[in-house]
C-alpha cells in the first residue's frame, strides 16, 4: 500500500525534500525554457499528461495512441480545456518538435502522432525528479530502475495522468494555488517563491522568503512587468502574500496556508506517483513518518 497524501503531507521529511525539488525545478527551467513553457500553466501541464496518457495507455478507455481529434475530445470531456485550445496545444508541441506524425496513416481523417524523443526525454526527466524525491524518502532505487529501464514509462504515465486528471484535490487544491497556477508562468513563479522557504515555524502565520523584485521575476520567467506585478498584487490582496515594506522594494512573506496548500498539492502528487510505481514494479511501501513534525523559523 502506498503512503498517502496525507501522510507525507505530515511528514517534515518530505517538506524538505519538496524545498530540495522546488530548486531543482527552478535548475531545470533555468536550462530549457523551451520545454517548461509546455507546463506554463496547470491547464498545459494537464493537457500534455493527457497526451501522454492517450500515447501510452489509450486511457479514453481506447487503444493506446494520439491523433488530434481524440485528444480534443478527451481534454473537453473531462473539462481541462476547450477544443479550439486542445487543437492549438496540438499544433504548437509539433511546430516546437515535441510531437510528430506517423509516417503511415491508415485512415486519413485521423492521423496518428508520437512523441519525438526529446518529449519522451524530459518525461522521463520529470519521473526522475519526483522518483528521486520518493527515494531519498525511504532509500529506494526507482530513479535508478527507470535509468535502466525506460521503458518504464509507459507502464506508469497511464495510471499517473488519470489520476492527476481525475484529483479534485490537484485540479484544485486552493485559491491562492489556482491563482498561480492557472496564469502563463505562475506555477513556475510559485516554485520560485516557495524555493526560498526556510524551514517553517507553524506558530507564526508568516515566512519571510527575501527581497524579491518585480524585475527579478520579469527576468527570470520572461515576463512582462505588468504581468508579475498583476499577479503578485492579487496574491497579496488574498494575505497569501506581502511585503515588510513597500511593494517589490522589500523583504516579501508568504503565509502558512499559502505553503500548506503546496505542501498539500505536492503530497498529493507524489502519492498518485509512488502507487503508480508500486503498481507497475512491485516496489517497497515507503516508510510512515516516525515523528510528528518539528519546525523552527529560519530565513535562507
Amino acid at each position: 500500500m502506498s503512503l498517502s497524501a496525507k501522510e507525507l503531507a505530515q511528514d517534515p521529511n518530505f517538506f524538505a525534500e519538496i524545498l530540495n525539488y522546488t530548486r531543482e525545478i527552478i535548475f531545470t527551467y533555468n536550462q530549457n525554457q523551451q520545454i517548461c513553457s509546455v507546463f506554463a500553466s496547470q491547464q498545459r501541464w494537464l493537457m500534455a499528461l493527457a497526451g501522454f496518457g492517450l500515447y501510452y495507455g489509450g486511457i479514453d478507455g481506447e487503444q493506446p495512441g494520439l491523433h488530434a481529434n481524440r485528444f480534443a475530445t478527451y481534454v473537453v470531456e473531462n473539462e481541462i480545456a476547450s477544443h479550439n485550445t486542445a487543437l492549438s496545444f496540438i499544433q504548437q508541441m509539433l511546430a516546437e518538435g515535441f510531437l510528430r506524425y506517423l509516417p503511415v496513416a491508415p485512415d486519413r481523417r485521423s492521423r496518428p502522432m508520437e512523441p519525438t524523443e526529446e518529449a519522451i526525454k524530459q518525461l522521463g526527466k520529470w519521473l526522475t525528479i519526483h522518483l528521486s524525491v520518493l527515494d531519498r524518502l525511504d532509500d529506494g532505487k526507482r530513479s535508478a530502475l527507470l535509468a535502466k529501464r525506460p521503458d518504464l514509462i509507459a507502464a506508469l504515465q497511464p495510471a499517473i495522468s488519470v489520476d492527476i486528471i481525475n484529483s479534485d484535490d490537484l485540479r484544485h487544491p486552493g485559491d491562492t494555488f489556482d491563482l498561480f497556477t492557472w496564469v502563463n508562468s505562475g506555477g513556475v513563479i510559485m516554485d520560485y517563491l516557495i524555493s526560498r522557504v526556510g524551514l517553517v515555524d507553524t506558530a507564526t502565520q508568516r515566512v519571510i522568503v527575501g527581497r524579491i523584485a518585480f524585475t527579478d521575476i520579469c527576468r527570470r520567467f520572461l515576463i512582462s512587468r505588468t504581468h508579475a506585478k498583476r499577479l503578485m498584487i492579487r496574491a497579496a490582496k488574498m494575505q497569501s502574500i506581502g511585503w515588510m515594506g513597500s511593494s517589490g522594494r522589500s523583504q516579501l512573506w508568504l503565509s502558512c496556508d499559502f505553503i500548506q496548500e503546496y505542501r498539500n498539492f505536492q503530497a498529493e502528487k507524489f502519492s498518485i506517483i509512488d502507487s503508480a510505481w508500486r503498481n507497475a514494479s512491485g516496489s517497497p511501501q515507503i516508510r510512515a513518518p516516525k515523528a510528528k513534525p518539528v519546525f523552527t523559523s529560519a530565513v535562507p
